[in-house]
């Protein structure tokens, strides 16, 4: 695509979406010398005695590296990273408006794993906290988990974490809407990439019994009698479907594990055919989260499923991962946090629950992305939990 100034799109990315503002006058001499040489030497020179002294006394203590190697960008997959920058730009902005969050797209030229963990962790002082972004699973499941035992502060991957979030804040509303209990949801998920394996992990942190959950890869329902899976996935037969023995190990391909299901989480851009859906439990909740072509289309669903959500704008109930991601590091970067634990994903997610839980409708159980409540009452949430947590330093 050739660019073209009577396209709106190109109009709006040309020269960036971003620049850096100074936030100290720099109008005469005084300035200088307080702001730099020879007033900075001191401040250096506490820092240097004290290093914590950093996150009041520099950026870092509101800033984050959106850090990205260009290898599942959106839909696009691996287009790399000068092409993922328009990408990560918009993210940082995002961070800015909604979070009120610095935030420094870092496009890394490696898909090497150890070169994109040696890289952001000599990168870290620069900042408070580190989201990876659009990183290719399984890769992305390692690079998360070395960095986060190697910095004290907040690592996320985005892709896994954000949706995940938002995919409980939504289930909480619409089990409210549907007088259901969590435990006694049947759960079924497409997919079993980044957002997958953390949707299903949080969707269990959140109540959902963990026997009651089936997982789909593009081969069929995962358990533990398969062959062919990858360490990551051997831990989700280990830990679901019937793993417990207090429910039925669900076999087969996608449409066996939908009949009778309550609850379907799409976040696997295969697309599911309309019979599955139509054999799912009565008053079941459809969430088809491929973008842009959902798994299942909302008005198939809509058709079989009592509550239907998507991750496009132009239908209700988007799950959108600007919901989470300002606010969880708005919270964890006022507490100082050094990791973001399980517990404060779940409180993240009640939290944005909380926003329209007095006005739920089957087409709003989850906020609009512009609400301006969402932010500051995940970050108030987020917050509190990683002092009740024990991984606050603030």
């Amino acid at each position: 695509m050739s660019p073209s100034s009577s396209d709106p799109v190109f109009e709006l990315h040309r020269g960036g979406k971003m620049a850096v503002a100074a936030t100290v006058p720099l109008t005469s001499r005084e300035d200088l010398s307080l702001a730099y040489t020879p007033g900075v030497a001191r401040m250096c020179e506490a820092i240097a005695a004290e290093p914590d002294l950093a996150d009041e006394y520099t950026w870092a203590g509101h800033t984050v590296a959106v850090v990205t190697d260009g290898s599942a960008v959106l839909g696009l997959g691996n287009i790399g990273p000068r092409a993922a920058m328009p990408v990560m730009e918009g993210k940082a902005v995002l961070f800015k408006q909604f979070g009120g969050v610095d935030a420094v797209p870092i496009c890394l030229d490696t898909q090497d794993v150890d070169q994109l963990v040696a890289v952001v962790t000599a990168l870290a002082p620069s900042f408070g906290g580190i989201n990876l972004e659009d990183i290719s699973a399984p890769r992305c499941f390692e690079i998360e988990r070395r960095l986060d035992e190697a910095l004290p502060i907040p690592v996320f991957h985005d892709d896994q974490h954000g949706t995940a979030i938002v995919v409980l804040a939504a289930l909480r509303n619409a089990i409210t809407l549907l007088d259901r209990k969590m435990d006694d949801l049947r759960v079924v998920v497409s997919g079993a990439g980044a957002a997958g394996v953390a949707v299903t992990k949080m969707l269990i942190a959140g109540g959902v019994d963990a026997d009651r959950v089936a997982i789909a890869d593009s081969r069929g329902i995962i358990h533990g009698g398969r062959s062919d899976l990858t360490p990551v996935k051997a831990e989700l037969a280990a830990t679901t479907n019937g793993a417990f023995g207090h429910g039925p190990v669900v076999t087969g391909g996608i449409e066996e594990a939908l009949a009778g299901a309550d609850v379907l989480i799409g976040v696997s851009g295969g697309q599911i055919p309309e019979r599955a859906v139509a054999g799912m439990a009565p008053e079941s909740i459809v969430f088809a989260l491929a973008n842009p072509t959902p798994e299942v289309h909302p008005d198939v669903a809509s058709k079989y499923a009592a509550l239907v959500a998507t991750g496009r704008s132009d239908f209700p109930n988007q799950i959108n991962n600007v919901l989470a991601f300002p606010g969880v590091f708005r919270g964890a970067l006022d507490a100082r946090a050094t990791t973001i634990t399980d517990g404060m994903k779940v409180a993240a997610a009640d939290a944005i629950a909380g926003v329209v839980v007095d006005a739920l409708r089957p087409d709003a159980i989850v906020p609009s992305p512009l609400d301006p409540r969402v932010a500051p009452a995940v970050a108030e949430a987020v917050a509190e939990a990683a002092r009740r947590d024990g991984v606050a330093r603030a």
